[in-house]
């Protein structure tokens, strides 16, 4: 990377099981210096559980239950800013994201819409949000995304997938309680998991790369190789520990690194299809042995040893339009492309290949 930038990074984390049990008292200094309510943004599978009882409610706090069945989306979040918005004559303490990936996305991007006028598409892009956000927090319950610690919240719009990026999208704290991933079942452990191993392959294998980021990515990696190649049993404790922290990590490389083919291609998978990123990523890369090499051939071994079979032939039967929609949204990525290809990436790829690549799914 040879541009400088002054990159910012998450204020408070703390880790460790059972450390969830601190929200209360994390939160209750910003209670102190801002009276208000905090907004809780929770995947509804835990509505009715433990979970729910766990979190630490006060006052006018309330909690938005989100389902999973759509990846992030803008009109999403309008529609959350605004309810927020209208039911209350000011701004809340904090907006508290806790689930995978799609509750963080949301946390983190209301978060910035609550300050800053207009449709959230109009912010997908690098630097184009001109106001701090409320404060906000990030609490995964599965491991992998990196979303916790990211700068971008990526959404999907009308036209295009693509992420609010910039200093301001970092969470303010991070809790890190592996407990929390107990009863996520086998293949969305699996498919989550491998978010961060491919996040660490493409940060490590492109041009964007330096050794601040090596260092993240290398270490990310090299856990997640662990988990993957040596524990049969993914439900074991250490497993969850690992995953988290290698999440973490591998959030990190990315700030001073880049994804690239991999995940240009599963935005357009996501854009189009509305498969889940996670999942979208395993078809993805199970097929770019051209780019990735003997890290595709490790990825059929993870696949082996945890039973994982991966939808095969999911664009067969689509019609040559919905390609080429894929295609120009992934090309769109020309900083994934960048990372990935170098800075005559225009010359090596096109939206003609790109169907091909498509095609292949």
């Amino acid at each position: 990377m040879t541009a400088f930038r002054n990159f910012c990074s998450v204020n408070n984390f703390v880790f460790g099981k059972g450390s969830f049990n601190e929200l209360g008292t994390i939160i209750e200094k910003r209670r102190v210096e801002t009276p208000s309510f905090f907004v809780y943004l929770v995947d509804e599978v835990f509505k009715g559980k433990v979970l729910e009882q766990r979190i630490p409610l006060s006052g006018d706090d309330f909690i938005i239950w989100l389902g999973t069945q759509d990846e992030p989306k803008t009109s999403k979040v309008d529609e959350l800013t605004q309810q927020i918005l209208n039911d209350y004559e000011e701004l809340p303490a904090g907006v508290i994201g806790i689930g995978g990936g799609i509750m963080m996305d949301y946390a983190k991007a209301i978060s910035l819409t609550l300050t800053n006028p207009g449709p959230s598409e109009t912010y997908q892009g690098l630097d184009l949000i001109k106001n701090k956000g409320v404060w906000s927090a990030c609490i995964p319950t599965i491991a992998g995304t990196g979303a916790e610690v990211s700068m971008t919240a990526v959404l999907s719009g009308p036209e295009k997938k693509l992420g609010i990026k910039c200093d301001y999208t970092v969470a303010n704290q991070i809790i890190l309680d592996p407990e929390l991933c107990e009863g996520v079942p086998a293949p969305q452990r699996f498919y989550t998991g491998m978010d961060s191993y491919i996040h660490a392959v493409e940060a490590l294998t492109g041009h964007c790369r330096n050794t601040f980021g090596d260092a993240y990515g290398e270490k990310s990696l090299e856990m997640c190789q662990d988990v993957f190649l040596n524990y049969e049993n993914i439900y074991h404790p250490e497993a969850d520990e690992k995953l988290m922290v290698a999440s973490y990590l591998g959030g990190l490389s990315l700030t001073y690194s880049q994804v690239g083919v991999c995940h240009a291609l599963s935005y357009g998978l996501a854009h189009v299809l509305g498969t889940h990123h996670g999942i979208a990523n395993c078809i993805c890369f199970n097929h770019l042995e051209d780019f990735y090499g003997e890290y595709v051939g490790e990825f059929h071994k993870m696949l082996e040893l945890h039973n994982i079979e991966l939808p095969q032939g999911i664009t067969k039967d689509l019609p040559r339009e919905k390609l080429t929609e894929m295609a120009n949204v992934a090309y769109a990525l020309d900083h994934m492309w960048l990372h990935a290809l170098g800075d005559d990436w225009q010359q090596k790829i096109d939206i003609e290949m790109l169907e091909a690549l498509f095609a292949r799914l």
